[in-house]
């Protein structure tokens, strides 16, 4: 038998405060979306000044990076050269997802939307508290 590592509430938790500490150090708001290696959503929270389509852009962000267990930036730059890349099931190549390891292992992915240039940036701080907390 296989035992596989799983976010908790808890690790979303951190993960959410340090999103919304860089959030604050670089005077953005975005959504942000958290999903489990099978792209269920955990965590959601779209900010008042955000587009309602800003919702299904993180999660599919965050979607991508857990299911491609690369960040969502890395499909993008592909499909400048591949264009069939657009066709990869349930991805979307647009920055901003990046997945979250454990052990080794793809548990997750955490995307941000509606910032930007600063949507991958805000993400990497998520993910970064997580991996400090858990080594």
């Amino acid at each position: 038998m296989r035992m596989k590592p799983a976010l908790t509430q808890d690790d979303v938790a951190v993960m959410v405060a340090a999103c919304h500490a860089k959030e604050r150090e670089i005077g953005r708001e975005g959504t942000i979306a958290i999903v489990d290696f099978g792209g269920d959503l955990l965590f959601l929270l779209r900010p008042d000044k955000q587009s309602p389509n800003s919702v299904d852009v993180a999660t599919r962000k965050a979607q991508t990076a857990a299911f491609r267990e690369r960040p969502s930036s890395n499909l993008e730059s592909r499909v400048k050269d591949r264009p069939g890349w657009l066709m990869f099931p349930n991805a979307l190549a647009m920055s901003g997802g990046v997945p979250i390891f454990h052990d080794g292992e793809c548990i997750g992915g955490l995307a941000v939307s509606g910032i930007a240039e600063d949507d991958e940036i805000v993400a990497i701080a998520g993910v970064a508290a997580f991996e400090a907390a858990n080594s």
